[in-house]
Parts: structure tokens; sequence; C-alpha cells
């Protein structure tokens, strides 16, 4: 099933995104762009697989996104080396084990470049003493591997052995950045990219200066690397998992001019209109703030109206997106009063239709 996913079919299909997207956007006179490419093979951090039980047998399968077809899955070229190696040693420990064994029904593997593992199971049964024993257990064992943690998951239930995240270190140019990365919130799964990402942007807003507002930060993954930058940073997000990571990252980076609120963009736009005063923004006067560069990471929907409107009002905009249809809706928009001063395509997923692009527009 994944006989495309080979080194000799990286660069056509990594051409074919480029030619995609000059048409895409040929509308818009883009300067050169730049193509920040993957590694080819073992570039996932993140790996989801459903279990599938057949008599004495054990084995990992996934579904065929057009056919809807299940297929087995031993090993997984697409995901690190560390998740390939966890795989097969899982199941082959746990086949013999019923009560680890007896319900699992999905196992998910959360990596980091720096040798950490988190892998959650999914049962359909509640959880007890004796699972709890034996799962303890079985981390003492895949310890050898690397180090791991284990979550147990059912119904209204969530078990952790020991820890429910990973700490990822991002090597972005000369620096390093440390980030927490809890199970199930949001991180982008492509690491090695998601450097060339930060390294991009770093560059580009090199000497600006002024303060930084980031709508969607998730958990701190672009105010961290570009805090040296500005003088001040003010990240928004609305999760509450991922506002509790920025602020254990920033402290983690020793950072003293990154703030994160938990607030939706459309609420900050409103607060910054001084239509509602927001309890979560007390101790924050946003008076003071040098409002020169705004960047934002919105989900596939793109921006709303309001947040196009609140965006355009910035001297600089960075826009990182994973969805060129809604991008280019945006950037009709938003090319009324700025102009693309930079374009660049990263490969986070690579052999897939899927495109993550980076855009940086200053005022006309």
């Amino acid at each position: 099933m994944f006989s495309h996913i080979h080194p000799d079919n990286y660069q056509p299909q990594l051409d074919e995104k480029q030619q995609s997207i000059a048409a895409d956007f040929a509308e818009f006179e883009l300067p050169t762009f730049e193509i920040f490419p993957s590694p080819t093979l073992n570039y996932r951090q993140r790996a989801e697989f459903r279990v599938w039980h057949e008599g004495d047998d054990l084995y990992y399968i996934m579904f065929d996104s057009e056919t809807k077809q299940k297929f087995r899955v031993d090993d997984f070229p697409v995901a690190s080396e560390l998740i390939n190696q966890f795989m097969s040693v899982l199941l082959a420990d746990i086949k013999d084990k019923d009560i680890l064994r007896q319900r699992l029904f999905q196992v998910d593997f959360l990596a980091t470049l720096s040798g950490e593992v988190l892998i959650s199971l999914l049962y359909h049964k509640q959880l007890d003493e004796q699972w709890i024993e034996q799962a303890q257990q079985l981390k003492v064992r895949l310890s050898v591997i690397a180090p791991v943690d284990i979550i147990g998951r059912a119904r209204k239930q969530k078990v952790i052995l020991n820890k429910d995240y990973v700490m990822e270190t991002l090597t972005v140019g000369d620096k390093q950045f440390h980030y927490q990365q809890v199970e199930n919130s949001f991180t982008q799964p492509n690491a090695k990219v998601n450097e060339k990402m930060l390294l991009w942007a770093q560059q580009a807003t090199t000497g600006t200066g002024g303060d930084l507002i980031e709508l969607y930060c998730g958990n701190g993954n672009f105010s961290i690397a570009l805090a040296e930058n500005f003088d001040r940073v003010l990240g928004t997000e609305i999760s509450k998992t991922s506002v509790k990571s920025a602020q254990i990252n920033i402290s983690a980076n020793n950072l003293g001019n990154v703030d994160i609120v938990r607030m939706a963009s459309e609420d900050f736009s409103q607060a910054m209109n001084g239509e509602r005063v927001f309890r979560r923004l007390e101790g924050f006067d946003l008076t003071s703030y040098n409002y020169q560069t705004v960047l934002v990471d919105p989900p596939r929907a793109g921006l709303d109206p309001d947040s196009v409107e609140l965006v355009s009002r910035f001297e600089r905009i960075i826009y990182i997106s994973c969805n060129p249809v809604t991008l280019r809706e945006n950037l009709t928009e938003l090319v009324k009063t700025h102009k693309i001063e930079h374009f660049a395509l990263f490969d986070q997923f690579p052999y897939t239709h899927h495109i993550e692009t980076g855009v940086i527009l200053s005022r006309l």
C-alpha cells in the first residue's frame, strides 16, 4: 500500500505541488517562491493505527482514503525510525498478555527528534489495577529502546504512566528551542520541515523590531522561535491545553518578552477595537503594544472576514497556511492593502495532495 512512498517518487511529487501553487496563485504576481523539501522517508513524528485481532494474531491496520478498505501495516515508512522501532516491539510484547491485549482497538504514537516517545493505548473496556500493573511493566520493558511513557484510554478514563507529553528540541539555525507537546493537542507532525518554517520566518523578520501579535499560536511554536526579533510578543490561543503548554515553553526557553492569553481571534479583535472588556486581558494594556507585525496560522477554514480586517491593520503579516484554497481567498482581500514580499512552499506532507505555504506581506 505504500509503494508510492519511495525516495525516487519524492522530487516529481514536489515539482507537481510547485506547479499547482504557481498556477493557483498566478493572479498575485508572486515573487520567486522558496521551496522547502521534506526528508523523503521517516518524516512524521505522529502516527495512529487501528489494531486488528485475528485469532492469536494481532496487527495494525489503516484504511485506504479512497476505497475505505482496510490494509495491514507492519511498518510505516512515513513515520520516524523511532516509531517504527516501537511499532513491532509493542505488539510482539503484548500478544500473549491478555490484560494488555484484550479489547485494544487503537495505538497512537507521538515521538520527538530528541528521542522520546509517548504511546497511547485505546480500549473498549475499563482499565483496572491489573491493567495498570501490567502497563507499568510494559513501560519498563519498552524503555530499553528509548525513554517512553504510556497512556491508557477508555470511555471516560485516562490513565497516565508517567506523563502525557513529550519534550521536543528543535534546532533553528544555530539555536535550540524546547517545546512541550501534549498527547492529542496540535503540533506540526513533520519536525524537520517545522524547523525550516521557523528558520524562514525568523530570517524574514530579522531586524523588524516592534511587537509581534500571533493569533492561533498553539503551544508557542512560532512565538518562541521569533521572540528574539521583536520587543514583545503576545500570542492568543483558544485551546486550554495549548495555552498551558505555551506557558511551560516560555519558561523552558527563558523568555521574558512573550505572553500568551487564552482567547479567540474574534474576541481579540473586539478587545483591540475597545468594543468589549475581557477579564482574561486584565493586566494587559493593549494600547501599549507597538502593533507592527501579526502572525496567523489558521485552521483549514482560513481567516474569517473580521480576522482579515484585523490583520490588514498591521504593517507586516506572516500567514502560514495549510489550505491553498482559503489562503487564496484571504489574499484576494489582503493584497488591497499589502504587497506579497515572500512566498514559500513547505512540504510538510510528502506524497499527499496537502500543501503548506508561508506568505509575508508588507503594507503598500
